[in-house]
């Protein structure tokens, strides 16, 4: 009788112990895997929310092996790629959300339009304190400006992808996924527009811009400069980004199910202005030109592009030059032609900027002056 009383005694013991225990850590809510909203870390009441938003992309890429170049984009689930780092549920607690899986030479003003109307919806959601989105590298930099036009919040929203597949030997995405949390988790990161975390740097969305087919070092801003670094989770902030966006931005896609149509032609030696005529025809509401220099091109397409803007197409001269301004009237009087110069952007986001102002009927002066201001 003595024995088992002293076991009663030892076990009741054992389980006051581990109530005790419990007890004493009521702040943290174990959720195991990913849950039918997507939870995928524990929840910690302390740390702030963030929402990732995954495309699919290189991040998600797989390949057969590690040591080869060719992969498959938008493999890997979101809990997967979180799953890879443990350590970020100490910065933050996270959600998913699969918008879309493809590779970003399939992104689409679809896809963009939904993230963006999705990132809206979370304007005053106070359960998310700032979003992240998983996307590949191709198609980042509009993806990134469009976003950063027509998204009215002053919550952090990062882009984040990577150059090597998960399966790489050296595989980038999980340290950028890391860095790109906590940049969104940082209240210091808020009002600064549409931002890019890759390779430690953190990149404004007006002016980055992808410079390397292979590189992880592949995005650069060569004219302004960056917003931040990052290493590890931690952030050191440097600017604000100096033209229009977020909240100051007079656009919206709110109502809208298409944007119009815009195409880009690259100018060469020699142009034929063929490619522009057919645009015209075709129902271009607006043409790009990939200028050479300060955005320039040779009579016959400067010809072209001034019937085209009498016909109320409207044409912006943007270059293939890497940095610089295309400023206008210095070597081609746009006044004169009825063009556009498009300042410090490159073709793919004049070609962003140029399809969300033609949402709406302008003349050419106010075109003009958007394109001085964003």
């Amino acid at each position: 009788m003595k024995k088992l009383r002293f076991y009663f005694s030892f076990i009741l013991s054992g389980v006051l112990l581990v109530l005790n225990t419990v007890a004493q850590t009521p702040t943290t809510t174990q959720v195991a895997g990913a849950s039918k909203d997507n939870t995928i870390t524990t929840k910690n009441n302390a740390l702030p929310n963030v929402l990732i938003l995954a495309t699919g992309g290189t991040i998600a890429g797989a390949a057969k092996s590690g040591a080869q170049s060719a992969y498959t984009s938008g493999q890997v689930t979101i809990d997967a790629m979180v799953n890879a780092i443990p350590e970020v549920t100490k910065i933050a607690n996270i959600k998913g959300e699969q918008i879309s899986n493809v590779g970003s030479q399939d992104m689409s003003f679809d896809i963009m339009m939904k993230l963006a109307n999705r990132i809206n919806a979370l304007k005053d959601n106070t359960s998310v304190d700032g979003i992240v989105i998983t996307h590949g590298t191709d198609t980042m930099e509009e993806t990134a400006y469009f976003l950063n036009l027509v998204c009215k919040t002053d919550k952090p929203v990062v882009l984040v992808g990577s150059m090597r597949p998960s399966t790489a030997i050296s595989a980038d995405g999980p340290l950028n996924l890391y860095d790109a949390i906590a940049v969104a988790a940082d209240a210091n990161a808020k009002n600064r527009g549409v931002l890019l975390v890759m390779n430690d740097w953190i990149h404004s969305a007006q002016t980055l811009t992808k410079v390397s087919t292979t590189a992880v070092q592949t995005f650069m801003s060569p004219i302004k400069g960056l917003i931040g670094t990052t290493a590890y989770g931690t952030n050191e902030f440097y600017r604000y980004p100096s033209q229009k966006y977020g909240e100051k931005s007079e656009f919206s896609i709110e109502g809208a199910t298409k944007l119009p149509r815009v195409d880009i032609i690259y100018a060469d030696a020699d142009m034929n202005p063929d490619l522009i005529d057919a645009a015209v025809k075709l129902g271009a509401k607006g043409i790009v030109i990939a200028g050479v220099g300060n955005g320039n091109m040779n009579k016959v397409a400067l010809d072209a592009c001034a019937r085209a803007s009498k016909q109320g197409v409207v044409v912006v001269r943007s270059t293939r030059v890497a940095t610089g301004n295309v400023a206008r009237n210095v070597e081609v009087n746009d006044d004169q032609l009825g063009l556009i110069a498009s300042y410090g952007l490159n073709p793919q986001k004049s070609r962003i900027l140029l399809s969300v102002a033609l949402l709406k009927p302008r003349k050419l002066d106010e075109l003009q002056k958007i394109f001085m201001e964003y």
